[in-house]
């Protein structure tokens, strides 16, 4: 019983470091995500068009890519 114990608290203790882990790391991304966004609004006009413009054009990219691979599952569904 005793050994029971002392494994369930080792296992307790095992998966709060690794949660304090992840919820030091999540601060870590908000904070940079909060500082990304406050130089984003510091930016001019134009870059922040030319920025917004990029990622738009990101989107469009990953979405035709995306279509692509349908296509092709289509495609191969249909030759089965």
């Amino acid at each position: 019983m005793i050994n029971f114990f002392k494994k369930a608290f080792k296992d307790m203790k095992a998966s709060a470091k690794a949660q304090h882990e992840v919820d030091k790391a999540n601060l870590q991304a908000v904070k940079a995500e909060s500082k990304a966004q406050w130089e984003e609004a510091k930016m001019s006009p134009s870059a922040r068009q030319a920025m917004m413009q990029e990622e738009r054009d990101a989107q469009i990219a990953e979405a035709n890519a995306r279509k692509a691979v349908a296509e092709e599952r289509i495609e191969n569904a249909k030759n089965r």
